[in-house]
């Protein structure tokens, strides 16, 4: 069958897996970058746990947490410069020579996808090998494809993978924007109570002082009464 015949849905035995953590290349954004990480470690540890887990990231943040612990084999945090889909052609490539030339057995995708402003979630799916989906039709139709299936699965194959690569980066660009409206509302409620606390305390030691100091005149003037 194609299935079989096609390298990119191959299942394989899993030894080396390659996970594309996609992050900011800047930081002030609550625990946007965090939460990536986060997830990254628990897939290392607990899903490929005795596994060779090695990671390409899309984003400096990303890079610079995860080079200090694992081996980070590639950063492509200049995409961000001009985010078209053109702009990752080539990383979609060198990902699918990867897995067809059997370096890894599987690649992940980690990235936070964008539900509202305020809310973003970590999400962690399948890159490659393709998952087909699970089709309910018993009585599938016979169609005539022209140009040969073959041909026609061969061309969608890089394009298809190349849009869900896109779209993680274009969701978590979004999620980024999101956790940092939210991080720096938060960041000034938080200094608008400091404030108000602050000035509560000068105003408490303020008075402290002067009652001080009245104090100390009233107790002078007893003396001199004295």
């Amino acid at each position: 069958s194609l299935e079989n015949e096609n390298v990119f849905t191959q299942q394989r035995q899993l030894n080396n897996i390659l996970i594309i953590a996609v992050s900011s290349n800047r930081g002030l954004c609550g625990a946007f970058n965090a939460n990536v990480i986060k997830t990254c470690n628990h897939l290392v540890k607990e899903k490929y746990n005795n596994k060779n887990v090695h990671f390409l990231t899309i984003g400096k943040k990303a890079n610079d947490l995860l080079s200090k612990t694992y081996k980070v084999i590639d950063n492509k945090s200049t995409v961000y410069d001009n985010l078209t889909f053109q702009a990752f052609d080539e990383v979609t490539k060198k990902l699918m020579n990867f897995y067809s030339e059997k370096k890894y057995d599987r690649i992940e995708l980690v990235y936070n996808s964008f539900k509202n402003a305020a809310n973003q979630e970590v999400i962690s799916e399948q890159f490659l090998p393709l998952v087909s989906k699970e089709t309910t039709d018993s009585s599938p139709l016979d169609y005539i494809f022209e140009p040969s299936k073959e041909e026609i699965v061969k061309s969608l194959i890089p394009k298809s993978l190349q849009m869900q690569l896109y779209k993680s980066v274009r969701d978590s660009f979004a999620s980024e924007h999101g956790a940092r409206m939210t991080a720096m509302h938060k960041a000034t409620d938080n200094a608008a109570t400091l404030r108000d606390d602050l000035t509560l305390t000068y105003n408490k030691a303020r008075q402290a002082a002067i009652t001080n100091e009245i104090l100390e005149i009233v107790g002078g003037a007893e003396a001199l009464n004295a």
